[in-house]
């Protein structure tokens, strides 16, 4: 082992280095020149075999030569990641030119953003959102609304029944179950919407469907008058329609509101019915459990393709439930 033969190492290590042509070469070079069976390191391992007079000096030229080794691996290390890097920079390159992937990445439907736009409205109001199931007890549907035996509504020609009939079971024909189901879960001061899905065996026309969507509101409160429901739906109203809407309620009858009345809006120069609404009758928030001596309430529904189709302008009801992407991707993505 003497300084020539170690000098020899480190240009023959310094060579091999140079000589790799990939960074894979070079891992092979670093093993020949730097491993653990390298002369070098053999060197290394032996000077505890040498007298201690010689140990010192032999000591410092092989440390030497490790370092020069070291640093000439270093230096083609980073010459060839730099050749590296720039290779994958040419070859990775991105052509901006090329179109880019259209493909339509999908969407909330119309209905369920109209349901989340009034959601949020009422939200803000103070409002909670309610919900029930789609298969409802005939009690809750009828009898706790006040809508008798012998009202149209409750033949097969206008509701789903569940198998067997005597079950008592429907498909829900409007949300209001879920009003129901509130104020025999909740005391007063109930207020809450509900909006969701409902049945009703009509057949799908431009303007029917036998599966379409509410969404109903309620209010239970201490001195609750006509007055503050007109102001509710005129918020509402604006809310869905523009600043410039006005609203208008006609005198009408519904089992479960007492007085009660049609609700129309003025909108594109024609006034247009929007949905039904009134007082919530005594005896619906009797069966409820509600003293009548101290609350009143009041209540209104709208269906919400109807609310999408006077908006947008839609005049076929296939459009909303047919699932073509040409009509839903007008509305964004909403999300």
């Amino acid at each position: 082992m003497s300084p020539a033969e170690i000098e020899k190492w480190v240009s023959d290590a310094a060579k091999a280095f140079a000589a790799a042509g990939d960074l894979d070469s070079l891992k092979s070079a670093r093993l020949a020149h730097l491993g653990d069976k390298a002369p070098i390191s053999l060197a290394s391992r032996g000077l505890g075999s040498l007298a201690p007079e010689e140990k010192a000096s032999a000591g410092k030229l092989i440390g030497e030569a490790k370092a020069a080794i070291a640093a000439s691996l270093e230096k083609a290390t980073e010459k060839l990641e730099a050749e590296r890097d720039s290779k994958v920079l040419l070859e990775e390159v991105v052509d901006i030119t090329l179109p880019v992937n259209r493909a339509h990445r999908g969407g909330l439907h119309p209905i369920t953003i109209i349901k989340n736009e009034i959601s949020d409205f009422f939200i803000e109001q103070g409002y909670s959102v309610e919900e029930g199931p789609e298969l409802e007890s005939g009690w809750l549907n009828f009898d706790a609304l006040n809508i008798p035996a012998d009202h149209p509504a409750r033949t097969m020609q206008d509701t789903f029944y569940i198998e067997p009939v005597d079950s008592g079971m429907v498909l829900r024909t409007q949300t209001s179950p879920v009003q129901i189901r509130s104020m025999l879960e909740h005391q007063p001061p109930i207020y809450m919407i509900c909006p969701g899905r409902t049945f009703r065996a009509d057949e799908l026309d431009a303007t029917h469907s036998p599966v379409f969507h509410q969404v109903e509101g309620l209010v239970v409160d201490k001195g609750i008058t006509m007055a503050h429901l007109k102001g509710t739906l005129d918020n509402f109203a604006q809310a869905m329609f523009g600043p410039d809407v006005t609203t208008r309620l006609r005198p009408s009858f519904f089992p479960f509101t007492e007085p009660s009345a049609e609700v129309d809006i003025f909108f594109n120069g024609r006034w247009i019915e929007w949905g039904g609404c009134g007082m919530v009758n005594p005896k619906v928030l009797a069966t409820c459990g509600i003293d009548t001596d101290v609350y009143s309430g009041f209540a209104f529904g709208m269906g919400l393709e109807r609310t999408l189709m006077v908006r947008h302008n839609v005049t076929d009801m296939h459009d909303i439930v047919e699932g073509d992407l040409r009509f839903t991707r007008q509305f964004g993505v909403g999300l």
